[in-house]
């Protein structure tokens, strides 16, 4: 009602590590989906939390927005690797005035760096995503501090109970990556680090700043 959009399906998980994800095209086809370990680890008021960070990414139709990024980062790296085998093919001068063109390792280079272009740009819209669903969620549940709660908690079981089901590939669905590591690999993860997102959690907790969501 709060986030006036339809009531999606809801299911849970069979599945002991906490975590829950949203998915669906807009919020008229839309499902979120919660694991049994989320409801034993979390009371009340953090799985209000979650749920809401979860209508949040449903209301502001998020999948939707990272199945674009994620043609245009295919669609990047297809064309990079047309671009190469032209090279190849083509020779490396040009039929008119001579000059040379670039060559097949100019074009390796570029089939080499678009992909990965692409992908970083994926993962930070996927994670700047994460910080606008915290915040909206916060809002529409308006207990920043339960959702800031829950999000440590999932990531400290987490950590102890890893989760059994689910790929890498379905990783940014979810509201903590289940596969994230640490290090430079974060360069690479799909979500902010938790820290950041309690951070500014609190901080909505401590300034109020719960506005009409």
């Amino acid at each position: 009602m709060r986030a006036n959009m339809p009531v999606p399906k809801l299911y849970i998980i069979d599945e002991e590590s906490p975590n829950a994800f949203a998915t669906g095209r807009d919020p008229a086809h839309a499902a979120v989906a919660v694991t049994r370990g989320l409801l034993r680890v979390l009371d009340r008021e953090e799985v209000e939390g979650v749920l809401a960070h979860e209508i949040a990414h449903v209301r502001n139709r998020d999948t939707l927005t990272m199945a674009i990024a994620a043609t245009l980062a295919g669609a990047l790296s297809t064309l990079a690797n047309m671009a190469m085998w032209a090279g190849m093919v083509g020779g490396n001068r040009s039929e008119g005035d001579g000059e040379s063109e670039p060559g097949p390792f100019a074009g390796l280079l570029g089939v080499l760096v678009a992909p990965f272009a692409a992908m970083l740009i994926q993962m930070a819209i996927s994670r700047s995503r994460e910080f606008v669903a915290d915040e909206y969620g916060a809002r529409l549940s308006g207990n920043p501090a339960a959702l800031a709660t829950a999000l440590k908690k999932i990531e400290a079981v987490s950590h102890r109970v890893p989760m059994e089901t689910g790929s890498p590939a379905t990783a940014h669905m979810f509201i903590l990556n289940p596969f994230s590591g640490s290090g430079l690999i974060q360069l690479f993860s799909t979500h902010p680090s938790t820290e950041a997102r309690v951070a500014r959690l609190l901080e909505m907790h401590r300034t109020g700043y719960l506005l009409a969501a």
